[in-house]
C-alpha cells in the first residue's frame, strides 16, 4: 500500500457547508460524543505561525521515543506529522511493532487509542491528543446496555445460540465482553470471515454495534434476506422485539450507526450518477442497505483506496466515505485525470476525529517532550484481557 500523504496539485471537491459545518470541523463540543474535555492547559492558538515548525522540532526531540499514528479521516495538517497511515486495527498492530516506542501518540478516536493499549507493551503509553476524539457510534452500545441484552436474550432462551460479534469501532468494554461470552472481533474487511466463524459456532449472531455493516455484510455477502435480521433497540424495553422474534432471527443488530456513512441517502446516489455520466459509486459497508445496494463498488476503507490506486486514467468515481479522506485522494490522483468527488453535496466530516487538529498535536508532542506525560489512554487489565481474547479469534479466522 503506498503512503497515502503523497503531494498532489490540489483539488476543490464540490461539496457545500451547512450550519455545521463548525461542528463538523471539530471547533465546537458535541454533548453526544463520548468525552466532552479539552486537554488540560493551554492549547498553542490555531493561527500561530509556527506550529508546523513546533510539531517538527519536537517531534525530533523526542526521536526514536515517539510513533505517530494517522488514520486516514485526519486532517493533513496532522496526517503530515504520521509515521503511519491506515485504518484503526491496521495502526494498532504498527504499533505493537514499535516496542521501541516509549510513546505511541494516536491521531484517530478513543476506542482506536484503546485497541492500541491493548495491543501494545506494559512499558509503552499510548496518548490521545484530544480526549473529547470520541465515536458516536463506539458510544451507542455501552457495557451496560449489553449487558443487559444479554438478560434478554437469555430470557427469550435463545442466548446459548447466539455468538457476539463486534465491530472494531466499539470500545474496550464491549470487546471484553465479546471475549467473555465466545465471540470474535471483526474490521470491514473480514466482516464476512467473521460471520461464517460465528455461524459455525451457533446459530445466531449478536453484532455490535453497527447495525448496516452487520446488515450489509448477512445480506449481500452471506446471502441472507432482511427478514432474518431483528434490530434490537437498547432505548425500548426488551429491545423492542418480542421473544419470538428473537427466536426466528439469524442476525440480532444493535442500533448503532455511523454518523458520518448514515448520512449518505439514495438521492445521494441518483443525484451523483445524473449530475456524472459514467461516474463509479464506491461506499463504506457502514452506509444503509439501500445505499450499498445501488452502489457498484462496497468496501473498507483500505479497499477504497487500493480500488482509486488501479482504477484507469480518466475515470470518475463518487466515494461515499469521510470527507478528508476523499479529499486527500482526490488530490492524490489529480494528476492521473481520475474525477473523484464527494457522494454527498454537503459537508460531512467526522466530528470528533476532526477534534484532533494541529493545535492539540502540538500541545501533545511539546509535553512528551518536556517529559510531561499527557492524555493517556489505559484499559484496565481485565478488560484487557478479555478484549484481546477477541481479538486473537478474529486473527485466527480462516
Amino acid at each position: 500500500m503506498r503512503d497515502v500523504t503523497t503531494a498532489q496539485p490540489r483539488q476543490v471537491l464540490d461539496v457545500q457547508p451547512t450550519p455545521l459545518a463548525l461542528l463538523l470541523l471539530g471547533r465546537d463540543a458535541d454533548p453526544r460524543s463520548e468525552r466532552g474535555v479539552e486537554c488540560p492547559g493551554d492549547l498553542p492558538a490555531p493561527s500561530d505561525p509556527d506550529l508546523v515548525e513546533r510539531a517538527r522540532a519536537a517531534k525530533e526531540k523526542l526521536g526514536d521515543k515517539v510513533f505517530v499514528l494517522g488514520h486516514h479521516y485526519q486532517r493533513d495538517e496532522v496526517i503530515q506529522f504520521a509515521d503511519v497511515t491506515g485504518d484503526s486495527f491496521k495502526l494498532a498492530r504498527d504499533a505493537a511493532a514499535r516496542p521501541e516506542a516509549e510513546y505511541i501518540v494516536f491521531c484517530g478516536v478513543h476506542f482506536m487509542a484503546e485497541s492500541a493499549d491493548i495491543l501494545t507493551g506494559d512499558d509503552q503509553k499510548v496518548v490521545l491528543p484530544d480526549l473529547a476524539a470520541g465515536c458516536s457510534m463506539a458510544d451507542m452500545a455501552t457495557a451496560e446496555q449489553v449487558a443487559e441484552c444479554w438478560d434478554v436474550l437469555t430470557e427469550a432462551g435463545v442466548a446459548d445460540q447466539v455468538v457476539p460479534v463486534s465491530y472494531m469501532n466499539s470500545s474496550a468494554d464491549i470487546k471484553a465482553f465479546t471475549g467473555k461470552h465466545g465471540g470474535t472481533i471483526c474490521t470491514s474487511s473480514n466482516a464476512e470471515r467473521a460471520l461464517n466463524w460465528a455461524f459455525e459456532q451457533g446459530e445466531k449472531v449478536l453484532f455490535l454495534p453497527d447495525q448496516h455493516l452487520g446488515r450489509n455484510t448477512a445480506v449481500r455477502d452471506l446471502g441472507m434476506s432482511l427478514e432474518d435480521c431483528v434490530l434490537y433497540n437498547p432505548h425500548k424495553p426488551n429491545g423492542g422485539l418480542t421473544a419470538e422474534q428473537l427466536r426466528d432471527a439469524r442476525m440480532i443488530l444493535w442500533r448503532g450507526h455511523c454518523s458520518v456513512h448514515g448520512r449518505f441517502s439514495l438521492d445521494s446516489v441518483q443525484e451523483v450518477r445524473e449530475r456524472i455520466p459514467g461516474v463509479n459509486v464506491l461506499v463504506h459497508p457502514e452506509c444503509k442497505h439501500e445505499v450499498v445496494s445501488a452502489a457498484d463498488y462496497v468496501g473498507s476503507t483500505e479497499y477504497i483506496i487500493k480500488a482509486l490506486e488501479e482504477a484507469p486514467a480518466g475515470s470518475k468515481w463518487a466515494i461515499g466515505t469521510e470527507l478528508n479522506l476523499v479529499q486527500r485522494l482526490a488530490n492524490r490522483f489529480a494528476a492521473e485525470d481520475k474525477e473523484i468527488v464527494f457522494l454527498d453535496k454537503t459537508v460531512c466530516f467526522c466530528s470528533t476525529m476532526n477534534r484532533i487538529d494541529l493545535p492539540h498535536l502540538v500541545w501533545t508532542l511539546e509535553s512528551l517532550a518536556e517529559g510531561n506525560e499527557v492524555n493517556r489512554i489505559q484499559v484496565d487489565e481485565e478488560t484487557a484481557e478479555y478484549s484481546r481474547l477477541a481479538l486473537e479469534r478474529m486473527l485466527a479466522l480462516p
